[in-house]
């Protein structure tokens, strides 16, 4: 749905859990964690808000049960659903897609269920890189990832996506791209969409999608965050 949605507060350590494995599905994230907000944007997107609970965790102050009781890697996102609980955000989204209702995320043509597992394989490559450049006085990765995706979207030309049309592959790079884009203009003064009219396009269009933007976080509180998380190479979350 498109109704704005009233997050639940942040569980910290001094929180209880909820009700553990009473079989209600339950999403563990983070507010500022790009990899939790992929799995957040697909349940918003296939309108899951009432069957996919969101359960906050406060990365810097997290609760002990977290790991002793929900999953031991101790990192969000994290999905608990049929009393197991699933991590890995671009397993998580895949599985969310597969065994929920709602719109259709991952296609079924070869071709592009073949250039999906490509664009989604690469987004590992696509962050370090930008997260190394970070951290080096070069922007040459960047500019590299960069007219990659650039490439990409003139593959399929019957939509402003990836694919085409929105799929997971878009969701597995916007809560990226949503960051990078303002971190590299201010550390670096690097703009990522200069002479990329596709990828330019393609940051238009999700902005519009409403589904990301109930999950988007104010850009300057969004620099703070990235100078601590990304800066410091903090592990708050799972690929």
């Amino acid at each position: 749905g498109s109704a704005e949605e009233a997050l639940p507060p942040v569980l910290d350590a001094s929180s209880d859990p909820p009700s553990l494995f009473d079989g209600s599905t339950r999403l563990y994230t983070s507010y500022i964690c790009p990899y939790a907000q992929r799995v957040w944007i697909v349940r918003n997107y296939k309108g899951l808000q009432e069957k996919i609970k969101l359960v906050p965790i406060n990365l810097e102050n997290r609760p002990d049960w977290y790991k002793e009781k929900v999953y031991p890697p101790n990192k969000v996102p994290a999905l608990e659903h049929n009393n197991e609980v699933r991590g890995e955000s671009l397993d998580l989204i895949k599985y969310v897609d597969c065994y929920f209702e709602g719109p259709a995320l991952y296609p079924d043509d070869p071709a592009k269920r073949e250039f999906a597992e490509e664009l989604l394989s690469y987004s590992d490559t696509f962050n370090r890189a930008v997260l190394t450049s970070l951290k080096e006085d070069s922007v040459n990765d960047i500019n590299t990832v960069s007219d990659y995706l650039e490439k990409a979207l003139y593959k399929f030309n019957n939509g402003p996506f990836f694919l085409g049309q929105i799929s997971l592959v878009d969701i597995a790079y916007a809560p990226f791209i949503e960051r990078f884009h303002p971190l590299l203009l201010d550390v670096k003064e690097y703009d990522i969409t200069k002479g990329r009219p596709m990828l330019t396009s393609w940051i238009e269009e999700m902005d519009k999608i409403e589904a990301y933007k109930q999950t988007k976080i104010d850009s300057q509180e969004l620099i703070a965050a990235l100078k601590k998380l990304f800066l410091e190479f903090s592990s708050c979350c799972t690929i």
